[in-house]
């Protein structure tokens, strides 16, 4: 291909189906019948967007980027979309793609001499990433998953284009990062069980790329106080949707609710009148009624939207409302962070719009300030 040789190669490999059955509640996206049965239930693949939201940040440099990818809707297509050259390798039946295509894919591309792997989708595809080429390129994943303890992601697609300029410019040091995941059946099921599988030579700069999500254990300060307070202080005009995660399962625990631990759940004047509901469901709830979005923070990572919670769509937001989101998080999940907390919604000016100092419950009437970003 002429001007090949001259241009830098990049290998893209894109999971199609990571984290399409977030919004739909699915938790997950891995296994041929929960892919089936998010398609059922109206859901819309992400993974190619977010890899064309990607591609559009590095517009500047069309001009000297060879993308080396796989055909149709495993990067061809979303290169296409964004203008780039590309060199297409192999082949796959487009809308049947599975794990194998992705292994594949990721030993082909990477033999073909890329200086850096890009791939898309969640804590599964940073497996298949791993499974194939191990440490012997350097690799960075722009994330489209539901969950995702694993650190080899940028924090956003936004942030994973400043961190391939900064790998193009020799500024982005490498650094060995931990691919993690879960067992999908028991996650499901409401019980987290995460393993170390391995680690990726991957860019690292500061606050571009997220830390590996850290479970909450019996060792930190005790979510009750939290609890006790924002139960409380329910409005009975308000209908409370509650999120995810440990800390807000104890406001349910507080209000004797069978609050679903991993699941998305609405509260009306202390009764549950809506249980582990997806972003159709939420909207349907919550029209035209007064609500409140009650979310936590993910520990080591710091996202307080767009990780596990893509039930609480952009659209759901925007409906709350910014001023009615109560987030609660304990003072030592808080203290282990780094950097601000997170908003990686899937919608750039809905991240914006969440964006500035926010207000963190930590305990019985306590409060905190802190910066979102997006």
């Amino acid at each position: 291909m002429t001007g090949e040789n001259a241009k830098r190669k990049l290998g893209l490999v894109v999971n199609p189906l990571a984290g399409i059955g977030g919004r739909v509640g699915l938790k997950g996206s891995d296994g041929l019948e929960t892919v089936r049965r998010a398609f059922e239930l109206g859901a819309v693949p992400v993974s190619p967007s977010r890899t064309v939201e990607m591609l559009r940040e590095l517009a500047g440099r069309r001009d000297d980027i060879l993308l080396v990818t796989y055909p149709f809707e495993m990067g061809a297509d979303e290169a296409k979309e964004a203008g780039f050259e590309t060199v297409v390798l192999g082949s796959i039946v487009s809308g049947e793609t599975t794990q194998a295509d992705t292994r594949q894919a990721a030993r082909e591309i990477v033999e073909h001499g890329v200086e850096l792997l890009l791939f898309v989708g969640g804590d599964g595809t940073a497996r298949d990433i791993y499974a194939a080429v191990g440490e012997g390129v350097p690799a960075l994943g722009i994330p489209a998953g539901v969950k995702m303890h694993s650190s080899v992601y940028a924090v956003n697609p936004r942030r994973a284009a400043q961190l391939v300029e900064a790998f193009l410019a020799g500024d982005a040091p490498l650094a060995q990062m931990e691919v993690m995941d879960i067992d999908e059946a028991q996650f499901r099921e409401g019980r987290l069980s995460a393993q170390l599988y391995g680690y990726l030579s991957v860019p690292y700069a500061e606050r571009l790329v997220q830390g590996a999500k850290v479970a909450s254990t019996g060792a930190e300060d005790s979510p009750l106080p939290i609890a006790e307070y924002v139960a409380e202080t329910m409005d009975d005009g308000f209908y409370y949707v509650l999120g995810p995660g440990s800390t807000v399962k104890a406001i349910g625990d507080e209000l004797g609710i069978d609050k679903t631990l991993l699941g998305v759940d609405v509260v009306h004047r202390g009764k549950l009148v809506g249980k582990d509901l997806n972003e159709a469901q939420l909207l349907a709830l919550i029209e035209g009624k007064a609500a409140k979005l009650v979310v936590t923070v993910i520990g080591g990572q710091g996202y307080v939207f767009g990780r596990g919670n893509q039930q609480i769509s952009p659209a759901v937001i925007r409906q709350v409302g910014r001023e009615n989101v109560i987030i609660v998080a304990t003072k030592s999940k808080l203290g282990a962070l780094d950097g601000p907390l997170l908003a990686d919604t899937g919608d750039p000016d809905c991240d914006t719009y969440l964006s500035g100092y926010v207000r963190v419950v930590t305990g019985y009437g306590v409060f905190t300030s802190r910066k979102l970003e997006c």
